[in-house]
């Protein structure tokens, strides 16, 4: 019995070694809209992440020049915001993936044709992804992806957007693609893009929407829920406040989340884990609730 067992146990973890890295369920923050947040290193380090949006590029398309928002972190125009470049690294090294998370609450984005997406695209992939230019924010580093987090502007074009990164993939580098819609759907900006079925994570923002946050209860949450994980995408995150200060509402207690909501939800074959808004707020959160993510 014993090398039955033995056996048992060498085959098991072989299958695990084979299972893809995003099978296991994590957290996503964000990172880069307060100066007191710490350091994007202390972030990785805390080992309560497995995603990290550096947060904002605020500003780019219809010939606007792009204009990167790290708030108080970092001048781009000043070239501080190389510094990051190591941390980035140190992040990668630990297994957690760093997206840029485009728009944001205070963004001006515009994508004024498929061609301006498709220039766009281009600025992102030469600048923060694989590609080359001589005004990299974070030098050379290269970061895994990109995020919508589109609040503000028209739906226009963000399936351009899309497409044109993800055709930036190759097999030995994937650009992977997240995007953070509000709960109700269709999402008033995002939802074309993410019709295309071409976002690996989807952490929809379950806040600031009394209709389908856990104000309405959290039958009605987990119905939303369900109607999000029926649309594409490949893994669906739980967007929260990270503290009730973070957001009007939405914030859920860590032993509610655990034993009322988690429970619901990560049956769902999408489930991916959870996203909190944001660093800066998450002092206990992350660490609370993530022995049971």
């Amino acid at each position: 019995m014993a090398a039955v067992a033995i056996i048992y146990l060498t085959i098991t973890a072989i299958a695990a070694a084979f299972i893809p890295p995003s099978q296991a369920a994590g957290i996503a923050t964000y990172w880069g809209q307060n100066g007191g947040e710490g350091s994007l290193a202390d972030a990785c380090n805390s080992d309560n992440y497995k995603f990290i949006n550096i947060a904002f590029l605020t500003t780019f398309g219809s010939g606007q020049s792009p204009v990167l928002n790290l708030a108080g972190h970092c001048e781009q125009t000043a070239g501080t915001c190389a510094r990051f470049g190591d941390e980035i690294a140190t992040c990668q090294s630990k297994g957690i993936k760093v997206l840029l998370s485009l728009g944001g609450a205070i963004g001006n984005p515009a994508l004024a044709s498929p061609d301006d997406a498709r220039q766009v695209a281009d600025y992102i992939w030469n600048n923060f992804l694989g590609g080359n230019s001589d005004s990299r924010p974070f030098g050379p580093a290269v970061l895994d992806g990109v995020d919508f987090d589109i609040e503000s502007g028209t739906a226009q074009n963000w399936d351009v957007l899309a497409t044109a990164l993800s055709e930036r993939s190759t097999a030995e580098k994937k650009v992977y693609l997240s995007a953070a819609p509000m709960c109700p759907i269709p999402d008033e900006r995002l939802n074309g893009a993410i019709q295309t079925g071409l976002f690996d994570y989807v952490w929809v923002q379950f806040y600031n929407n009394p209709g389908c946050d856990i104000r309405a209860g959290v039958d009605a949450l987990v119905a939303r829920w369900n109607e999000w994980a029926a649309l594409p995408g490949r893994e669906l995150f739980l967007g929260l406040p990270a503290a009730e200060e973070a957001a009007p509402g939405g914030h859920i207690p860590p032993e509610v989340l655990i034993n009322q909501v988690l429970p619901k939800i990560k049956s769902s074959e999408k489930y991916g884990g959870v996203m909190l808004w944001n660093k800066f707020y998450d002092r206990t959160y992350s660490r609370d609730i993530l022995g049971s993510i």
